[in-house]
């Protein structure tokens, strides 16, 4: 197995505090700026898996800044360096306690709530007469609020994130335009990679002077979940499953092996062998996300590594 960044524990010039999210570490240098770090850990069911995955951080940083890029022309955001493959740097923000989900196609979680026989998501209302993984008339934006590590995640409508003052309407009001830009920007991406962007989120922050921008990650296969667009309808119209690139084939082996994330459940035995085949799947999702191909970086000691890169972009 090659060598995986599962936690750091760095010591940066000015540093004044770390946040641990999920699957980045976030370092505050002299209240100004965020160097945030992609980590190898893997989270499904909002549980961190045992072991990290070879390249995944790199994967999840290099696609979440190149299509930051790509979409800064719409959407301000809060990146302003790459000092490394594993690290973006950026403005301090305060986030959102929201996390913009948008749905073109009525799939995982949706699809879900709806054979449960809800027909309301999020207070949005979904038609009658669909089935998995079929295009809504329209994309819908489903909120989440944004949990603490080791909670769940979970759904609120716009009325009551107005109500309970955790966002005013007028930032409001801008999320969900940027959120619509954004999945629009994102779904033509996929569409001229043979891809469709089936549903993803977005999260965003304020800037000091009180600029609202895009943080995070954008249109990761973390963030996201992309169809093949060759075969959708062929697929759609014989009842068959998609052919997905996403995290949702882990999930899928997680649920086929009797876990999903519930009080008492252990997560499965994860095989060095089972490890790399994810690890391979994650650079399939790069280079079919970006068009690109995949570079590994060197990885006989990353934590040096990043640390080199960080201490030598911050003096």
């Amino acid at each position: 197995m090659s060598n995986t960044i599962i936690d750091t524990n760095f010591n940066f010039p000015n540093q004044k505090n770390v946040y641990k999210g999920k699957v980045r570490e976030v370092y505050n240098i002299n209240d100004d700026e965020l160097v945030m770090i992609a980590t190898d850990r893997l989270s499904a069911f909002d549980v961190v898996m045992p072991k990290g995955i070879p390249y995944k951080g790199q994967i999840l940083n290099q696609i979440a800044t190149k299509m930051m890029k790509a979409t800064e022309d719409l959407v301000p955001n809060w990146l302003t360096a790459t000092p490394d493959p594993n690290v973006a740097v950026g403005h301090l923000c305060e986030p959102f306690k929201v996390e913009m989900v948008i749905r073109g196609y009525m799939s995982g979680h949706a699809a879900r709530e709806y054979k449960a026989g809800k027909r309301m998501l999020c207070g949005v209302p979904m038609p009658e007469g669909m089935k998995e993984n079929d295009k809504f008339p329209e994309p819908i934006i489903t909120p989440a609020t944004k949990a603490e590590q080791g909670d769940h995640d979970e759904d609120i409508s716009r009325e009551d994130i107005l109500k309970r003052g955790i966002v005013s309407e007028t930032d409001y009001v801008v999320l969900e335009d940027y959120t619509r830009k954004l999945f629009q920007r994102g779904s033509e991406i996929a569409s001229s990679r043979g891809l469709i962007l089936v549903d993803t989120k977005y999260e965003f922050g304020k800037t000091k002077d009180g600029q609202i921008v895009l943080i995070d990650e954008i249109h990761t296969p973390d963030s996201s979940r992309y169809f093949y667009a060759e075969g959708y309808q062929e697929r759609q119209d014989k009842g068959e499953s998609q052919k997905q690139l996403s995290k949702e084939f882990v999930r899928q082996w997680l649920i086929g092996n009797g876990f999903q994330g519930l009080e008492g459940q252990t997560v499965p035995f994860m095989s060095d062998d089972y490890i790399e085949s994810v690890s391979e799947r994650y650079i399939e999702l790069y280079e079919n996300i970006t068009g690109e191909t995949f570079v590994k970086a060197d990885v006989s000691n990353i934590q040096q590594r990043i640390e080199g890169n960080v201490v030598a972009y911050l003096k």
